[in-house]
């Protein structure tokens, strides 16, 4: 790859400082003006009109267009960029079949609760301005009907004044906790419309998202006194901020009140996982001591977890007393059923949890400064075949003395194996369990990572079929020089579904042995160094086990450390965590 080709952005040439002249002109200075960095997109003729604005009027700046290989992979950049910025980017899908395309990854969103713009059109919906044959197939009478139920908002407005006030609400909403996705669909014939006269615009400051409310003075107090008398307190952390004091505050909390502490491998990094408070590793589901430390509960802290209710369930035991801190019921329709079992509240705290965290200190009068803690250990690496561990302790090896983001890993990672000590230390699951959304997520917090000015390592471990559905989206960080490393854990199989075949087998007498039929991604072998070698992506391995992983680490990493991503295949005996394989195999 040549590290001298053309940086961000794409440089427009011949513009001038004309004003707005069309309807998308007013749109592109509207996306300027909610602060959208980026749009990414994949082209096409219903936003045509809004494409030319973007270059030839505000000069491919602020926002700066990413250009994707795939809708999906759009919204997945945008998903991935949201989770380390906190804020939302733009993505933009063309008409209906665009749309289409990328409603896994805003579901993935909507289930993620991040604040997400996606911008949409529809060829003229005025059918007399219609071309013939594919402005008709491209044009839908309620295109936002295709993913109205997992978005918190979406518009079609009909004039250039509309689309301003659309945009601007849309960013409103999104970022307004709970944060999620919202769509606005421009119609081709609007964007491409000459201004009869100028349109002035919004004033955008005075249409901020609102502040999260500080809590009910009776629900904190009652809370408060809750927790003070409590023995065998819980504190479980869920959709929790990046930010290193909201991370600080849930230590001192923790550690003032001696309470034990449960992390989901679902969402980033919200506690120290090697802290003696820490109950057992975590994990997408809660292993054996979380679920013990449940059941002696007598109060639990729910910090707007994912599945509280779930936990509650495996571990046998309502906690006689629960608080919880969220406002995600705000959220919950009635199609989709992301907002989990209905979870019991004696003290609800309507509010965002790092606010619940901060006015509990406040009312109990507690430091906020945490203890320090020692350094984490050194890794053991493990002979013989290369298992996720193995995997696991030579990238920390690999990787001593950096600090590394882990943007993704697969499902059969021990959450035990890796210390998570700081915020961006994990950026947590996809939200909707849609596979294929590793590439495009992990190239959107990379990138977020890197505008950031982060001096960390952007690091993706990925499945392999997670790496085949979405390998792609790893075109775009080539083509922008965004630096990351994408691991792919091989285990050469859809191995959740052999575990699953597996379950089915043996309650039904039949041979386990077949369970391989219909997962196996083997004979051909994919060629995962070939394939992103086609795209642009330096590329090593395959390594199966720890001397050869170690060398293609030590080789890729240089790569990254000089701003451009890196691909390492890594060939692993499948395997999952006693406590993923217990919840995967648990009788309802």
């Amino acid at each position: 790859m040549d590290s001298t080709a053309p940086h961000l952005p794409e440089t427009p040439v011949g513009l001038s400082n004309a004003p707005a002249g069309y309807g998308s002109d007013v749109v592109a200075e509207t996306i300027r003006s909610l602060g959208l960095p980026y749009l990414a997109l994949n082209p096409g003729a219903s936003f045509r009109g809004l494409h030319d604005s973007l270059v030839n009027h505000t000069g491919n700046r602020d926002p700066r267009m990413l250009l994707c290989l795939h809708e999906e992979h759009a919204v997945a950049i945008a998903h991935g960029w949201a989770k380390v910025a906190g804020m939302p980017m733009g993505a933009v899908v063309h008409s209906n079949v665009g749309l289409m395309h990328a409603t896994m990854a805003v579901f993935n969103a909507w289930c993620d609760r991040v604040p997400l713009v996606l911008l949409g059109a529809t060829g003229p919906v005025d059918a007399a301005k219609r071309r013939p044959w594919i402005d008709w197939i491209h044009t839908s009478r309620d295109q936002g009907a295709l993913i109205r139920n997992y978005v918190k908002w979406d518009d079609q407005p009909a004039s250039v004044a509309a689309a301003q006030e659309a945009l601007v609400r849309a960013r409103q909403v999104a970022c307004t906790m709970p944060c999620g996705p919202v769509y606005v669909n421009l119609d081709a014939a609007m964007q491409e419309e000459a201004l009869a006269a100028p349109v002035p615009p919004l004033p955008v400051a005075r249409y901020s998202a609102p502040e999260v409310p500080w809590p009910a003075p009776a629900a904190l107090a009652a809370a408060a006194e809750a927790l003070r008398g409590a023995k065998r307190g819980v504190m479980m952390v869920g959709r929790v901020s990046r930010d290193p004091a909201d991370w600080a505050a849930r230590v001192a909390l923790a550690e003032a009140l001696s309470l034990r502490v449960i992390s989901d491998m679902r969402v980033g990094a919200g506690f120290p996982t090697d802290h003696p408070l820490h109950a057992g590793a975590p994990g997408i589901f809660p292993g054996a001591e979380a679920l013990a430390v449940l059941r002696e509960a007598d109060l639990v802290l729910d910090l707007d977890g994912v599945d509280p209710a779930g936990a509650f369930k495996a571990a046998g035991k309502v906690p006689p007393l629960v608080i919880r801190a969220s406002m995600d019921h705000a959220l919950h329709n009635g199609w989709s059923h992301d907002h989990q079992a209905l979870a019991p509240a004696d003290h609800l705290l309507v509010t965002a949890p790092d606010v619940a965290v901060w006015a509990l200190l406040q009312a109990l009068d507690l430091p906020a400064k945490p203890a320090s803690q020692p350094a984490p250990a050194a890794p053991v690496v493990p002979e013989g075949p290369l298992t996720t561990d193995g995997l696991s302790a030579v990238l920390r090896q690999e990787t001593a003395g950096r600090e590394v983001t882990l943007i993704r890993l697969p499902l059969g990672w021990n959450g035990g194996s890796w210390a998570l000590r700081h915020p961006l230390d994990y950026l947590g699951y996809d939200g909707g369990g849609g596979i294929g959304s590793g590439p495009g997520m992990a190239v959107g917090a990379a990138l977020a990572l890197r505008d950031s000015g982060s001096a960390r390592l952007p690091v993706a471990v990925l499945g392999d079929g997670d790496t085949l559905m979405g390998l792609t989206a790893l075109w775009t960080a080539a083509r922008y020089r965004i630096p990351m490393l994408v691991i792919v854990s091989n285990n050469q199989s859809f191995f959740n579904d052999e575990v699953h075949q597996e379950k089915v087998a043996r309650q039904r007498g039949r041979p386990v042995e077949n369970k391989w039929i219909g997962q196996a991604i083997r004979d051909p072998d994919p060629d995962f160094p070939a394939l992103a070698r086609g795209l642009g992506v330096a590329a090593f391995g395959p390594a199966s086990d720890p001397a050869s992983l170690a060398a293609a680490l030590r080789e890729a990493i240089a790569v990254v450390e000089s701003g451009l991503p890196a691909l390492v295949e890594a060939r692993v005996v499948a395997g999952y965590t006693p406590a993923m394989a217990s919840a995967l195999t648990r009788e309802s």
